[in-house]
């Protein structure tokens, strides 16, 4: 896909800074441009990070948010925005309520990062109750099986997912599921439909759920369907995951020196 030619629109990412460029903003950032949109990012958090272990992080106040968001909206027009990791409830309420006054037709993607692939917990946990008024403002968000399980309690995650979409499009995230197949099921107000990818054995790419909710709003952006983006993006993360045998892949087909 060619890069948009519009001047100075982008796509924009506020997410925690991995040093590593295996997750957070640098992957959301990577994919967006492998994409073919421009990528622009707001940092959380200082996380301090390699491509195996996470010893700790700082989260950034939110007037540091807001200042660095103020000067890309001098320059940019967003109509799509990922959030990744932020610190609490109202972390995520300050960033959703800042986007929509800026632009109320935004469309927003939430990824409810809660630990690290590392392990780190990040101690930002949401349960449904505190997330509930806000989910009107999202247009997706993209749990993994455990991150469905803690913000809803349910018998099984896809209940959970279930009753959730029917404040907001859910993608519920397979790739922790038992089996040889990681399936991927989206849900509408209950509705759902599957994406299905074969399960790569090794120890575990980082950053897939950051490259694949990242991947599915610069599809968004360019211009797909929330169907369309999702099994593109989801065809995306499984590349990724391919591209190398280690824990750090490559967004393009370069030589392998990472494996």
């Amino acid at each position: 896909m060619q890069p948009q030619t519009t001047a100075n629109r982008g796509v924009l990412s506020i997410a925690g800074y991995d040093p590593s460029g295996g997750a957070g903003i640098l992957a959301d950032i990577k994919t967006f441009e492998q994409i073919g949109s421009y990528g622009c990012g707001v940092i959380t958090a200082v996380t301090y990070q390699n491509d195996i272990e996470c010893n700790g992080l700082k989260w950034l106040p939110l007037k540091e948010i807001n200042n660095q968001f103020d000067a890309l909206k001098e320059r940019f027009s967003f109509q799509f925005v990922k959030i990744g990791l932020v610190q609490d409830v109202d972390m995520l309420k300050h960033c959703i309520e800042m986007f929509k006054n800026y632009n109320s037709g935004i469309k927003i993607i939430w990824d409810p990062v809660m630990k690290a692939s590392a392990g780190f917990d990040f101690g930002n946990g949401f349960s449904f109750n505190d997330i509930k008024l806000l989910l009107k403002d999202i247009y997706l968000v993209t749990p993994n099986i455990n991150e469905i399980r803690m913000i809803f309690p349910a018998p099984n995650a896809e209940e959970a997912a279930a009753e959730v979409s029917m404040y907001c499009n859910l993608l519920l995230k397979g790739g922790h599921k038992e089996g040889s197949q990681a399936v991927d099921i989206l849900f509408q107000k209950r509705k759902s439909t599957g994406f299905v990818s074969e399960k790569i054995k090794g120890p575990g790419k980082r950053g897939t759920g950051c490259v694949l909710s990242a991947a599915i709003t610069a599809y968004l952006d360019s211009g797909d369907t929330l169907e369309i983006a999702c099994n593109k993006a989801k065809k995306y993360t499984l590349n990724y995951i391919k591209s190398t045998e280690g824990r750090l892949g490559f967004h393009a087909n370069h030589i392998n020196i990472l494996a």
